[in-house]
Protein backbone atom coordinates (compact mmCIF):
# COMPACT_ATOMS: atom_id res chain seq x y z
CA UNK A 1 0.00 0.00 0.00
CA UNK A 2 1.14 3.55 -0.75
CA UNK A 3 1.59 6.05 1.24
CA UNK A 4 -0.98 8.26 -0.92
CA UNK A 5 -3.39 5.12 -0.24
CA UNK A 6 -2.57 5.13 3.45
CA UNK A 7 -3.09 9.02 3.55
CA UNK A 8 -6.58 9.02 1.69
CA UNK A 9 -7.77 5.88 3.99
CA UNK A 10 -6.64 7.63 7.21
CA UNK A 11 -8.64 11.24 5.64
CA UNK A 12 -11.75 8.80 5.15
CA UNK A 13 -11.91 7.32 8.88
CA UNK A 14 -11.30 10.99 10.21
CA UNK A 15 -14.02 12.33 7.73
CA UNK A 16 -16.28 9.61 9.39
CA UNK A 17 -15.66 9.74 12.56
CA UNK A 18 -16.11 13.86 12.23
CA UNK A 19 -19.59 13.64 10.13
CA UNK A 20 -20.54 10.94 13.35
CA UNK A 21 -19.80 13.74 15.72
CA UNK A 22 -21.09 16.62 13.74
CA UNK A 23 -24.49 14.14 14.24
CA UNK A 24 -24.18 13.52 17.21
CA UNK A 25 -23.61 17.31 18.40
CA UNK A 26 -26.59 18.50 16.31
CA UNK A 27 -28.62 16.29 18.12
CA UNK A 28 -27.36 17.86 20.96
CA UNK A 29 -27.33 21.43 20.25
CA UNK A 30 -31.27 20.92 19.16
CA UNK A 31 -32.32 19.61 22.33
CA UNK A 32 -29.91 22.91 24.24
CA UNK A 33 -32.20 24.90 21.90
CA UNK A 34 -35.75 24.05 22.84
CA UNK A 35 -34.92 24.14 26.79
CA UNK A 36 -35.91 27.64 26.48
CA UNK A 37 -32.76 28.71 28.85
CA UNK A 38 -30.82 31.25 27.14
CA UNK A 39 -27.78 29.60 28.72
CA UNK A 40 -28.47 26.26 26.80
CA UNK A 41 -29.58 28.24 23.67
CA UNK A 42 -26.21 30.12 23.64
CA UNK A 43 -24.59 26.64 24.22
CA UNK A 44 -27.11 24.93 21.46
CA UNK A 45 -25.93 28.35 18.90
CA UNK A 46 -22.48 27.37 18.93
CA UNK A 47 -22.52 23.75 18.87
CA UNK A 48 -24.47 23.94 15.47
CA UNK A 49 -21.22 26.66 14.75
CA UNK A 50 -18.48 24.75 15.80
CA UNK A 51 -19.59 21.93 13.47
CA UNK A 52 -20.41 23.81 10.73
CA UNK A 53 -16.70 25.54 10.39
CA UNK A 54 -15.01 22.50 11.38
CA UNK A 55 -17.03 21.09 8.16
CA UNK A 56 -15.80 23.97 6.09
CA UNK A 57 -12.33 23.98 7.09
CA UNK A 58 -12.74 19.99 6.21
CA UNK A 59 -14.00 20.75 2.76
CA UNK A 60 -11.47 22.92 2.06
CA UNK A 61 -8.59 20.48 2.72
CA UNK A 62 -10.20 17.70 1.11
CA UNK A 63 -10.53 20.20 -2.53
CA UNK A 64 -7.10 21.46 -1.53
CA UNK A 65 -5.76 17.92 -2.12
CA UNK A 66 -7.63 16.75 -4.89
CA UNK A 67 -6.59 19.93 -6.75
CA UNK A 68 -2.92 19.41 -6.02
CA UNK A 69 -3.16 15.83 -7.03
CA UNK A 70 -4.81 17.43 -10.10
CA UNK A 71 -1.62 18.59 -10.99
CA UNK A 72 0.52 16.38 -9.99
CA UNK A 73 -0.85 13.85 -12.45
CA UNK A 74 -0.95 16.28 -15.18
CA UNK A 75 2.43 17.01 -14.60
CA UNK A 76 3.26 13.29 -14.96
CA UNK A 77 1.18 12.99 -17.53
CA UNK A 78 2.91 15.81 -19.26
CA UNK A 79 6.35 14.34 -18.07
CA UNK A 80 7.18 17.81 -16.18
CA UNK A 81 7.66 16.72 -12.48
CA UNK A 82 11.67 17.33 -11.40
CA UNK A 83 13.89 13.76 -10.93
CA UNK A 84 13.26 12.50 -7.55
CA UNK A 85 17.16 12.03 -7.24
CA UNK A 86 17.43 13.48 -4.06
CA UNK A 87 18.97 10.31 -0.96
CA UNK A 88 16.58 9.07 0.97
CA UNK A 89 16.56 8.80 4.59
CA UNK A 90 15.59 5.28 6.03
CA UNK A 91 12.04 6.81 7.13
CA UNK A 92 11.60 7.36 3.04
CA UNK A 93 12.12 11.53 3.85
CA UNK A 94 14.41 13.30 1.87
CA UNK A 95 17.30 14.21 3.26
CA UNK A 96 17.53 17.66 4.02
CA UNK A 97 20.53 19.18 3.38
CA UNK A 98 20.70 17.72 -0.25
CA UNK A 99 16.84 18.78 -1.02
CA UNK A 100 18.37 22.86 1.06
CA UNK A 101 21.28 22.53 -1.42
CA UNK A 102 18.58 22.16 -4.50
CA UNK A 103 16.31 24.28 -3.58
CA UNK A 104 17.94 27.43 -4.85
CA UNK A 105 17.12 26.16 -8.34
CA UNK A 106 13.42 25.54 -8.19
CA UNK A 107 13.01 29.07 -6.09
CA UNK A 108 14.65 30.52 -9.31
CA UNK A 109 13.05 28.62 -11.50
CA UNK A 110 9.75 30.67 -10.22
CA UNK A 111 11.51 34.22 -10.43
CA UNK A 112 12.18 33.86 -13.91
CA UNK A 113 8.39 32.34 -14.54
CA UNK A 114 6.37 33.51 -12.07
CA UNK A 115 3.27 33.06 -13.90
CA UNK A 116 3.87 29.53 -14.61
CA UNK A 117 1.95 26.74 -12.04
CA UNK A 118 4.59 24.18 -12.99
CA UNK A 119 7.38 26.20 -11.33
CA UNK A 120 5.43 27.24 -8.49
CA UNK A 121 4.17 23.50 -7.98
CA UNK A 122 8.01 22.42 -8.53
CA UNK A 123 8.61 25.09 -5.73
CA UNK A 124 6.01 23.70 -3.45
CA UNK A 125 7.70 20.02 -3.97
CA UNK A 126 11.46 21.62 -3.42
CA UNK A 127 9.53 23.46 -0.11
CA UNK A 128 7.83 20.12 1.03
CA UNK A 129 11.53 18.00 0.48
CA UNK A 130 13.22 20.67 2.85
CA UNK A 131 10.47 20.32 5.50
CA UNK A 132 8.64 23.88 5.09
CA UNK A 133 5.49 22.57 4.97
CA UNK A 134 3.55 25.95 5.09
CA UNK A 135 5.54 27.55 1.95
CA UNK A 136 4.81 24.22 0.71
CA UNK A 137 1.12 24.42 0.53
CA UNK A 138 1.19 27.72 0.14
CA UNK A 139 3.17 27.28 -3.15
CA UNK A 140 0.96 24.51 -4.06
CA UNK A 141 -1.91 26.72 -3.69
CA UNK A 142 -0.08 29.26 -5.87
CA UNK A 143 0.06 26.90 -8.42
CA UNK A 144 -3.55 25.99 -8.32
CA UNK A 145 -4.61 29.65 -9.01
CA UNK A 146 -2.73 30.14 -11.98
CA UNK A 147 -3.70 26.65 -13.26
CA UNK A 148 -7.48 27.70 -13.52
CA UNK A 149 -6.19 31.06 -14.50
CA UNK A 150 -4.91 29.62 -17.66
CA UNK A 151 -7.49 26.77 -17.86
CA UNK A 152 -10.27 29.63 -18.07
CA UNK A 153 -8.26 31.60 -20.83
CA UNK A 154 -8.29 28.07 -22.56
CA UNK A 155 -11.54 27.82 -22.24
CA UNK A 156 -12.58 31.40 -23.32
CA UNK A 157 -10.55 31.36 -26.41
CA UNK A 158 -11.72 27.89 -27.56
CA UNK A 159 -15.78 29.18 -26.97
Amino acid sequence: MTARTRAKIFALVIATVLVLYFVMSIRIAWTLLGSGDAVNIALGVGMIILPVFGAWLIGREVMFGFQAEHLLKRMEAEGSLPEDSLPKLPSGRPDRAAADAEFPKWKAQVEAEPESWRAWYRLGLAYRASGDNGRARASVRRAIELERAESRAGDAATA
